[in-house]
């Protein structure tokens, strides 16, 4: 008997494997134990009840068996049949490949024109047929000096080309994480930068309301002395008066104190009352801030690009798209310098301004001159604002062209 006749009959007729804990069935057939778990689990999972005995159909001679309630643990194994798994598995034992298009039938044929593997069938049934072949020693022996000569191929230019362009790839990858650092590196000092000028502007401003809280002091402080000197002395009068009015035992002392109260009294009455000059501040710091800090406040709106790798060519041809025209960008300078111009006019001469009706006028033509100077502000901030970004790509624009000159 052939060896791989051999084999067959070590292998399991449901996996088609050599055996692996060969158990045998009462109808003395024997299969691999997970070989039936499996089909067991297969017929059980229908059931709604389980038996004492679980049936069981051979998949060789069909016939039904019972397997014990503790499963295929409890068959027995084929010990004959194991132990010569088990020799046969410590010798050196080839196996045949076979073919995948037809079953279990070697591959001992080489195609050349495919120059692959094939069975006796591929010959003459299958898509090999009438192609012309070659015996595996032949095939093998004048193969067999092929691989040395397909690596000749490879030449010394080759190789070195190979490891010229990994060197030039290496080297182009270096720069673009470079360049990639050196954005990280911006990134972080622009932020710094700003974060440090926002830290001084923040105490610039603090500052700025600590002194007008000085002057606040300054301004307030000794009047609400002066009053509370005032209070007490009206207080100690009225207690005096409570005193007076209690005095019996002589009419001397009452008397006495009554005089003693009517100088308090001229005297307190004469003394003048303060004029309350009614003050604003200005500017209040969310006008400051809406005008000044406008775009600095708005970092959070910065739109994040979507970076991405492109060639040196479409980059210079995307930036040229997205330039601004010229034809409609030098107009607006003018808008911008005028807008900006009358903003800071209206600034200096309105503060003085107010500061002058503040001392002459009323309280009423004063609070209208304040509702026209603000409105006007906003209005003029509300146009810089909108030729904000408008100014910006002129800047660009300029920035661009003289650094291509």
């Amino acid at each position: 008997m052939e060896v791989h006749h051999f084999e067959e009959e070590l292998r399991c007729s449901i996996c088609y494997n050599i055996f692996d804990d060969p158990r045998i069935l009462p109808c003395s057939h024997t299969f691999c134990r997970n070989c039936l778990d499996s089909v067991l689990h297969m017929s059980s999972n229908f059931s709604v009840w389980r038996p004492l005995r679980l049936p069981l159909k051979c998949p060789n001679c069909r016939s039904i068996v019972e397997i014990p309630p503790s499963g295929t643990d409890s068959l027995p194994v084929n010990f004959a049949l194991k132990a010569i798994i088990e020799k046969y598995q410590q010798e050196d034992h080839t196996a045949m490949a076979t073919c995948s298009e037809h079953y279990r039938q070697p591959l001992n044929v080489y195609c050349l024109l495919d120059r692959k593997l094939v069975c006796g069938h591929c010959l003459t049934i299958g898509k090999h047929h009438g192609h012309p072949i070659d015996d595996l020693q032949s095939a093998y022996m004048k193969e067999k000096e092929t691989p040395g000569k397909l690596l000749e191929e490879l030449t010394d230019k080759h190789w070195s080309e190979v490891c010229s362009l990994m060197e030039n790839l290496e080297e182009q990858k270096a720069q673009c994480e470079s360049i990639v650092q050196q954005d990280k590196k911006t990134v972080l000092q622009y932020f710094k930068r700003l974060d440090d000028s926002l830290d001084h502007t923040k105490q610039a401003l603090l500052a700025a309301l600590d002194e007008v809280n000085m002057q606040i002091m300054a301004e307030y402080e000794p009047l609400i002395d002066k009053m509370k000197a005032i209070r007490e002395e009206q207080l100690e009068l009225m207690s005096l008066n409570t005193v007076i009015q209690n005095e019996e035992s002589s009419p001397l002392h009452f008397l006495d104190k009554v005089e003693d109260m009517r100088k308090r009294v001229k005297a307190l009455k004469k003394k003048p009352l303060p004029d309350i000059n009614h003050v604003e501040i200005y500017p209040r710091m969310e006008e400051v801030l809406k005008a000044v800090c406008t775009k600095r406040c708005e970092i959070n709106k910065i739109l994040i690009p979507k970076i991405k790798l492109i060639s040196k060519g479409k980059a210079f041809s995307h930036a040229k798209e997205k330039r601004p025209s010229k034809e409609w960008l030098w107009p607006l300078l003018p808008l911008g310098v005028i807008l900006i111009s009358l903003l800071v006019a209206i600034t200096f001469f309105g503060q003085h301004l107010l500061s002058f009706i503040n001392k002459v006028a009323s309280p009423y033509v004063l609070g209208a001159f304040q509702t026209v100077y603000q409105d006007t502000s906003k209005r003029l901030q509300v146009a810089i604002e909108a030729l904000c970004h408008t100014s910006n790509l002129f800047l660009d624009y300029l920035c661009s062209t003289s650094s291509s000159m």
